[in-house]
């Protein structure tokens, strides 16, 4: 007979004459378990079981170790420490009442209501202790519950549909728990839902339960026969405790609103835990201690006493749970500032982002409340931890630019951008890195050359992004001459290619050259030109300096530092046309500027006007070298100067000193206006006007033979006009001398026969001198000279014309055929029409007549009409620019061309069809044919019909008609003479087009 040491029996005689007295009691006991068994403590057991078991250890004051065992459908949960006692069956089997009330500081469990997470999974579960055992049943509370015959008891269970409580009736039970443990449970699983809820609430278990119960140093996992065992969790988690005890007031205050139980448990306590390694995940939940469904968006564990709700879920509001929030974010407070003094990196631990829900927002805006004043970030210069509120931060500043900037700025800490969130949470004041820049050379305006290179070495991969760049535009820079200047660009690097006493020099006049010792290649990321000899050329105060050199104090000074630098490299000058106006010593020791300077015995003081120019002293040719002198613009022979994407209406200033340089750009604009009108590239001769007049065979000559000067002259200009059409135009040079230059006869040279001219053109041109036949061809046509009509420009065409006109002039019939096909095609024109030109005469040569007695024929017919004038003949484009340029109408302009009688249609000769297939089948005899009322021979009309009044007016109506002129002969023989039928078809064989010869791969 099992002994009922727990008085189980009483306890159950008690219960069951309080549901019989009153079956409401009933009720709320089944609804209360219910509510408990399937809302907070639903998925708690393996917790609240733990729970139990670190209370029992802690009230024994013994280590605490508990075994979960899984076997088939049964788990046992034992543990060490106080064993079951009367008092602890009776909290068991009564609804929030506890056994705990005299252990509150060391018991976790507050309620004496989580054995209830048992139901979950069972309906008879049973303890054994070392004291004796109790059982609890479904099955025999329901039966005890039907004895009792009680109608009103009777009516609840049904409508319960016969579900009674479990854990209100204990029955004694007979066992032991295992050796080396004070109790066990002993959990018969319901069905296979709640051995897999067990299965994986025992997966789940982990660190985070050791620490949300300091009482058990050890926890056994067994399932199936695999073990795993919990222990030492503080040695994978960074941990920080706070915990106290609330005095009279502080109860009065925030335990107001709670139950009696929680206010006679005045200790509160909070725990936070971070993983020491990746191995250990915190949970996404806040534990009261045990876990809760309140969220935590920290990367930390949070165990404390929060106050709970009726479901055991979630964190009650209230004054207690405020108190404890603003422990929890001391003590997280506190647990960063030992990690930053282990040398750990906290700022990916502050709150950032949103939050989680109300607990957790309360949470974070408590700690972002603290962060502030804790010692967490390291200074730069010194490594000591400081507050953030006390910390700088230089935005866009790297590692390296912060060790420089460490010792001006205090406070300054590191940035890297992915702790920029933190560091705005946590309210670090933030420095533009433009405005320190700018205000460095105010703070660090002692430093020397050397300390400056250290900045700028720091900023090396800074410099590499474009937006810092920007921000670093006002760097501060020490100079050569002592100077501290604000702004990089521009500045110039010194290099070994330019001597010391040059710089010295430059120096003087403004130019800004980094100080050697400052030097470094950030500096040129960020604007500064690496002192190349060009770099010093292209300087703006070089080249104040070079074109105000004969005010200087010393010129020679000046000429001396310009000239080293350009012996060091020639090329480097290339394109710097004012360096020209340096001034330089002469033979007779004066100062005159190297564009009026020429070297002794060379070509250009063969040819240059010696009131322009002047020799140069031979010392500072031997000096500085030939080439260095030259490339200043000393002349030794003519020079050139260039000049790219250019608008004529505002002409850049290296073509100022061009003589006429303006008319050039009048005269080659379309339509006379320079407004739009660009020029991709102009290349011109310097000093035309300084020549000699007897010395232009030797310059043209020159031209000639040096490819430079040949360029610029013989290469036509590419004028854009503002409707982006293109234009040819004469280059600055060949517009200059068919301008400007005149022979011993005062007669300009274009315009002249070229010597290897047109005999024809020749008979109406002025002779070229002798000397021309010994200049390039080219030459010669760039300064005008005329080899055929189209190198006649609107001067020379109007000198032909006048000439032409010359009515003491004999001008063959053949010539002037030719010439008018030539100047028909030609697209200069001058700027008046002539009033005489030289028509045809029946003589076989020509006669002049007044323009208005001439017409332009433009079809064979139309020489027939002999009474509309004297005749220039031409065809096609041809004969509309005769008309354009004589000013003469076209036949059919003043003549209607109308045939006057009808014909008689006849049929084209069968063989005339077969040689010349164009033509028409039928043509229109007349006996005799007139048109306008003048008689004529043959005509086409504007339908293309042939008519005619005679053969051989028949053959040149039919070949005019099929437009094959070229074969008149033929049909005029064809009709005069049939009986050769067989030998002009023979003949036509010859005329077709030869077949093709095989290729080597093709049969013959």
């Amino acid at each position: 007979m099992t002994t009922d040491v727990f008085g189980a029996a009483g306890v159950r005689e008690r219960v069951l004459a309080a549901w019989a007295a009153a079956p409401v009691r009933f009720r709320e006991d089944a609804n209360a378990e219910e509510d408990l068994a399937l809302g907070g403590y639903l998925d708690r057991v393996v917790v609240e079981l733990a729970q139990n078991a670190a209370d029992a250890a802690a009230r024994a004051g013994v280590p605490g170790r508990v075994q979960f065992s899984l076997r088939d459908s049964t788990l046992v949960v034992s543990n060490t420490g106080t064993p079951l006692s009367a008092e602890g069956v009776e909290s068991l089997a009564t609804l929030r009442a506890s056994a705990k009330r005299d252990d509150a500081e060391s018991a976790v469990g507050r309620f004496g209501v989580g054995f209830s997470a048992v139901l979950a999974v069972t309906d008879e579960p049973v303890i054994l202790s070392r004291t004796g055992g109790v059982r609890f049943s479904r099955a025999d509370t329901a039966a005890a519950v039907a004895g009792l015959d009680s109608p009103g008891l009777a009516t609840e269970v049904r409508r319960r549909d016969g579900q009674v409580p479990v854990l209100r009736l204990p029955f004694t039970a007979e066992g032991e728990p295992p050796e080396g443990y004070d109790t066990s449970v002993i959990l018969p699983l319901r069905d296979e839902a709640a051995a897999e809820l067990v299965r994986r609430l025992l997966d789940e278990a982990g660190d985070d339960l050791l620490l949300a119960l300091p009482g058990l140093e050890r926890i056994e996992l067994d399932v199936h026969g695999e073990v795993r065992v919990l222990a030492d969790a503080e040695t994978r988690w960074y941990v920080r405790r706070a915990a106290g005890v609330l005095d009279e007031s502080d109860r009065e205050r925030l335990l107001a609103d709670r139950p009696t139980e929680e206010r006679s448990r005045p200790y509160w306590s909070v725990l936070w835990a971070l993983p020491r390694g990746p191995a250990s995940e915190p949970p996404r939940t806040v534990h009261a201690p045990t876990p809760t469904d309140e969220p935590l968006s920290l990367p930390a564990l949070l165990l404390a006493t929060f106050p709970l709700d009726p479901s055991r879920r979630h964190v009650a509001a209230g004054p207690l749970t405020d108190f404890l929030v603003q422990q929890a974010a001391t003590a997280y407070a506190e647990l960063l500032r030992t990690r930053a003094e282990d040398g750990a990196s906290v700022l990916p631990l502050v709150p950032t982002g949103l939050a989680a829900g109300a607990l957790d927002g309360s949470l974070r805006d408590a700690i972002l409340a603290v962060l502030p004043e804790t010692p967490l970030v390291k200074a730069i210069e010194d490594g000591t931890l400081i507050r953030p509120r006390e910390a700088v931060v230089v935005e866009g500043s790297d590692d390296a630019f912060n060790t420089v900037l460490a010792p001006i700025v205090g406070g300054l800490i590191a940035s890297p951008r992915q702790d920029r969130t933190a560091l705005d949470a946590l309210g670090v004041r933030r420095l533009d890195l433009a405005e320190l820049i700018d205000q460095l050379g105010a703070v660090a305006e002692a430093e020397p050359p050397e300390w400056w290179r250290g900045v700028y070495e720091a900023l090396s991969a800074m410099v590499t992004d474009p937006l810092l760049r920007e921000s670093l535009g006002t760097l501060p820079v020490p100079l050569a001459d002592g100077r501290l200047v604000r702004g990089v660009r521009g500045l110039l690097l010194p290099g070994p290619e330019v001597p010391a006493d040059v710089l010295a020099t430059f120096g003087e006049y403004g130019v800004r050259v980094v100080h050697p010792d400052a030097v470094h290649g950030s500096l040129e990321r960020l604007g500064a030109l690496p002192m190349s000899p060009r770099a010093l050329l292209e300087d703006s105060a070089v080249r104040a300096a070079v074109e105000h050199s004969a005010e200087a104090d010393d010129p020679d000074v000046i000429a001396h530092a310009v000239l080293s630098v350009v012996a060091a490299d020639v090329s480097q000058a290339d394109g710097l046309w004012w360096l020209s106006d340096l001034v330089l010593r002469d033979a007779d020791g004066d100062l005159v500027p190297a564009n009026a300077l020429v070297i002794p015995g060379s070509d250009a003081a063969a040819v240059l006007d010696e009131e322009e120019v002047a020799p140069i002293d031979l010392a500072v040719v031997e000096r500085y070298g030939r080439e260095a002198v030259e490339a200043v613009g000393v002349l030794s022979s003519l020079g050139t100067v260039a000049a790219s994407d250019l608008t004529l209406d505002e002409l850049p200033e290296a073509l100022a000193d061009l003589d006429g340089i303006d008319d050039w750009a009048d005269d080659v604009a379309p339509d006379g206006s320079r407004f739009g009108v660009t020029v991709g590239e102009l290349r011109a001769i310097r000093d035309l006007d300084w020549i000699v007049d007897d010395a232009w065979p030797r310059v043209l000559e020159l031209f000639g033979t040096s490819p430079e000067l040949r360029r610029a002259l013989v290469e036509p200009v590419r004028v854009v006009g503002p409707d982006d059409v293109v234009h040819g135009a004469l280059s600055y040079p060949a517009w200059w001398i068919r301008e400007r230059v005149l022979l011993e006869d005062g007669e300009p040279l274009t315009g002249r026969a070229d010597p290897e001219v047109d005999p024809i053109l020749a008979e109406f041109l002025d002779e070229a001198p002798e000397w021309t036949a010994r200049l390039d061809p080219e030459v010669r046509l760039a300064v005008g000279l005329v080899r055929e009509v189209s190198d006649l420009d609107a001067h020379g065409v109007g000198v032909l014309l006048d000439r032409l006109a010359d009515p003491d002039r004999v001008v063959e019939e053949s010539a002037i055929l030719k010439l008018w096909s030539r100047l028909g095609s030609h697209t200069a024109y001058p700027g008046l029409t002539p009033e005489y030109v030289r028509v045809l005469d029946d003589t076989g040569v020509t006669r002049v007549v007044a323009a208005g007695e001439a017409v332009i024929a433009d079809a064979p017919m139309w020489l027939q009409r002999g009474d509309l004038g004297g005749f220039v003949v031409a065809s096609g484009v041809a004969a509309d620019g005769l008309s354009d340029l004589l000013d003469v109408p076209v036949a059919e302009e003043v003549a209607a061309g109308k045939i006057d009688s009808e014909g008689v249609a006849a049929d084209v000769p069968e063989l005339v069809r077969e040689l010349v297939p164009q033509v028409p089948d039928t043509w229109w005899e007349h006996e005799e044919l007139t048109v306008d009322g003048v008689e004529v021979s043959w005509w086409v009309d504007e339908n293309g019909s042939p008519h005619a009044a005679t053969f051989d007016g028949l053959a040149k109506a039919l070949a005019w008609s099929a437009d094959r002129w070229d074969q008149r002969h033929v049909i005029r023989a064809v009709l005069s003479e049939p009986d050769r039928a067989s030998e002009l078809r023979l003949d036509a064989t010859f005329d077709q087009p030869a077949p093709e010869r095989p290729t080597p791969e093709q049969p013959a």
